[in-house]
């Protein structure tokens, strides 16, 4: 089928083989058969098996998938990361402009594909030689580009010049002769005598030809050319990521200009569908950096397939770059969890000034103070570590949960600019909050894991809709099988109804066999919750903030654990969680009283208008906000502004009439206290209706009609009590 898109390309596989776009009226599918493409990898322990894990939590549960494949786009999309950053295309300018005008590898850049010393270095005066043998171990190299200008390559391809000298070689840009003059690239071996070489391209001839996404550069073909072999591919105009480095640190007067938070995980979000399609077919990228993706026009591309093997191909030769490779690959092998290793690494060096990153700091991240975006963004450093762990079996599952948590990431990194970015979370309910009358920080409004889908038990647990704690225990008796989510379900159930003994024994039965499993570590925060072992509580929280760094939910519950235990580091945790999703009620409370009991009462107010007008929470939260600016406070007296702005908060409000009756009495009080004290008051105390100076007398009058209309809605000592207080407000009065 011919492409109808002014293009001279054929249809292969739902794309064309030239445009790579999709048909016209139709749409293309990314994938190939099984007889083409290598099975993925049937039991990769090194990726899979959280059995010996002891430092960090598992997310190892069904919720989070792989992510395979990417839908197509056309060249309008101006959004990266889930279409939240705004990114410029990339202009592509005119490919012969690309090429080197002298095609040579400096001195310092010239190694041993064999043993990686030094080699074709300068002597004294005499420059270094281009090609001969290393002085360590005896392996030829040759650094001359064997391709030049008007050489015609597999009677097809005519050379332009050199691009590059990359890992595997070569890189020269090619133009098809045999269709329509579409520029290509050519990559050649290091040297026709290295063995590992040649078998890295003869694998990419092998398995890569047929490798289909949008994300990830095409192979079109492997030539020969006078004993040497080149492997075809897409010609990708546009800027790696690396150039943008170097462009933003030439434009800063020489000195490092990371590219910020926001864009870099856009830039990389846009790639993880690769990785994941990637790795659904067993294949292992091996040699992720900055130089390895490019943005084309509105498109991120994977470049340099070289180092790609199988997960099965024990015996491949191993290509990676020191400072972003992961330390088990000499051992153990190129893994999923390698490939997420090189991500992590990359991130941490788009983003930061990381000096040492391949030596002092070759395994490992600086400390969270060494730069001001980790400090600034506590979840993009977690997530950072958690990519980056030593230990293989601690980082992310797949590139899908990778992609998740950097999702949630970007979010809380975009929302610190002020405007909401919320999402529903895959993993947890939102707040269970049902008293909105009450400000009082309380654990059971915290949300709950949702139940992991792949659990034999996920029906019938789906078919438990009782509250009652005791029933519920009832019902998971007779479920058809323990599984892990039943136990945790009884748990949760002990907790509720203050069995805190039959759920410590619950709880001590599941560390025994999923100690790992951050659903246990929840739990186990929220029965330290109900005791009160609130230090406890936020170690287990943090444990589960760290394997989740993109979720709200266990911030929002370090931030309660926090508050509970007296610390006012807990302000910090609801900050971003209530600004990234003000959905989230209890934050936005929680918030507010932390800065209330620092005596900020402008920023409580703030943190109560967080709540939106949507929300059930909205009138207790204006409440909240009249409640701040009105009551006595040890560090902040209320003041003018923030008794007239409460004035004002009250004529707003659509509450009961006794409700906002007693609200006005609070108000009431405290501006008798001030006038009392000498401070005048402007009419607008009284309401937006009055004008004129305030008095004593006024406010008392008002006062009592509060007492009175609040009284009405109450019978017995109360009633009577209300009643007293009208009295007692009621200025004395001349007969």
């Amino acid at each position: 089928m011919k492409c109808e898109r002014n293009c001279p390309g054929t249809i292969e596989d739902g794309y064309c083989d030239t445009c790579g776009m999709a048909p016209l009226g139709g749409t293309g599918h990314v994938g190939n058969s099984a007889a083409t493409v290598p099975p993925p990898r049937k039991t990769d322990t090194r990726a899979t098996s959280p059995s010996s894990r002891t430092g960090a939590l598992s997310t190892r549960t069904g919720s989070a998938t792989a992510r395979s494949g990417s839908s197509r786009t056309g060249s309008r999309r101006r959004r990266f990361g889930g279409g939240l950053v705004e990114v410029t295309p990339i202009v592509q300018a005119d490919p012969a402009t690309a090429v080197m005008a002298t095609a040579e590898v400096p001195e310092e850049k010239r190694y041993c594909a064999k043993c990686g010393n030094p080699v074709g270095r300068a002597r004294g005066d005499r420059p270094g030689r281009p090609s001969g043998f290393c002085p360590s171990c005896g392996e030829p190299f040759n650094f001359t580009p064997k391709l030049g200008k008007g050489d015609l390559v597999g009677g097809q391809y005519e050379v332009v010049g050199a691009l590059a000298h990359g890992g595997l070689g070569w890189i020269y840009l090619a133009v098809d002769k045999n269709v329509s003059d579409r520029w290509v690239v050519l990559k050649g071996l290091l040297n026709s005598g290295d063995e590992d070489a040649l078998a890295a391209a003869v694998a990419e001839r092998r398995f890569l030809a047929e490798v289909e996404h949008p994300n990830i550069v095409k192979i079109y073909n492997f030539v020969e050319h006078d004993g040497a072999g080149y492997i075809v591919m897409e010609y990708v105009g546009g800027q790696s990521l690396k150039d943008m480095l170097k462009k933003r640190r030439a434009a800063n007067g020489g000195n490092a200009d990371p590219i910020p938070v926001d864009q870099a995980l856009a830039f990389v979000l846009e790639i993880m569908p690769a990785f994941g399609y990637l790795h659904d077919r067993g294949l292992i990228f091996c040699d992720f950096k900055p130089d390895n993706v490019i943005q084309s026009g509105d498109q991120m591309k994977l470049i340099d397939l070289g180092g790609v093997v199988h997960i099965d191909d024990l015996d491949a030769a191993i290509y990676g770059t020191v400072g972003y490779q992961a330390p088990e690959m000499a051992t153990e092998g190129p893994s999923i969890a390698s490939d997420l290793y090189t991500i992590g690494r990359t991130l941490a060096v788009l983003t930061t000034d990381f000096r040492g990153y391949q030596s002092t700091f070759k395994d490992s991240l600086p400390d969270r103070n060494e730069f001001p975006v980790y400090r600034q963004f506590e979840s993009y450093y977690r997530l950072l570590l958690r990519a980056t762990r030593l230990d293989p079996a601690e980082r992310f599952v797949d590139a899908g949960e990778m992609s998740d948590q950097m999702l949630g990431v970007l979010r809380q990194v975009l929302a610190a600019g002020g405007e909401p970015r919320p999402a529903p979370s895959r993993l947890f309910t939102g707040e269970l909050r049902t008293d909105l009358k009450s400000d009082v920080p309380r654990w059971q409004d915290l949300p709950s894991p949702l139940i992991d889908l792949t659990d034999p038990a996920a029906a019938f647990l789906a078919s438990v809709t009782v509250t009652d704690p005791s029933e519920v225990l009832t019902l998971l008796a007779n479920a058809p099988e323990e599984t892990v989510e039943v136990r945790l379900r009884a748990l949760r159930a002990r907790i509720d109804m203050t069995d805190f003994d039959g759920a410590r024994q619950a709880r001590d039965s599941l560390l025994v066999t999923d100690g790992a499993d951050w659903r246990v570590a929840w739990y186990d925060g929220l029965l330290a919750l109900a005791t009160e072992q609130f230090e406890y509580a936020r170690g287990r929280f943090d444990a589960v903030y760290s394997a989740l760094p993109g979720e709200l939910a266990p911030q929002l519950a370090v931030g309660l654990a926090l508050e509970l235990a007296g610390d006012a580091g807990a302000a910090e945790y609801y900050d971003v969680v209530s600004r990234t999703d003000p959905a989230y009620t209890t934050a936005a409370a929680g918030l507010a009283r932390c800065r209330l009991g620092a005596g900020d009462r402008n920023g409580a107010v703030e943190a109560y208008n967080r709540v939106p007008g949507t929300s059930s929470a909205y009138r207790s939260s204006q409440v909240g906000a009249v409640r701040a600016l009105v009551r006595a406070h040890p560090a902040s007296a209320a003041d003018v502004t923030s008794l007239a702005a409460a004035a004002a908060l009250i004529e707003r409000l659509e509450i009961e009439a006794a409700q906002l009756a007693a609200l006005r009495a609070e108000l009431l009080e405290q501006a008798l206290q001030s006038v009392s004290g000498g401070q005048a008051l402007p009419a607008t105390v009284l309401g937006s209706a009055r004008t004129g100076d305030v008095r004593e007398r006024d406010i008392r009058f008002a006062l009592e009609d509060a007492y009175r209309e609040m009284a009405q809605a109450v019978h017995g000592p109360e009633k009577i009590r209300l009643v007293d207080l009208a009295n007692a407000s009621r200025p004395r009065t001349r007969t």
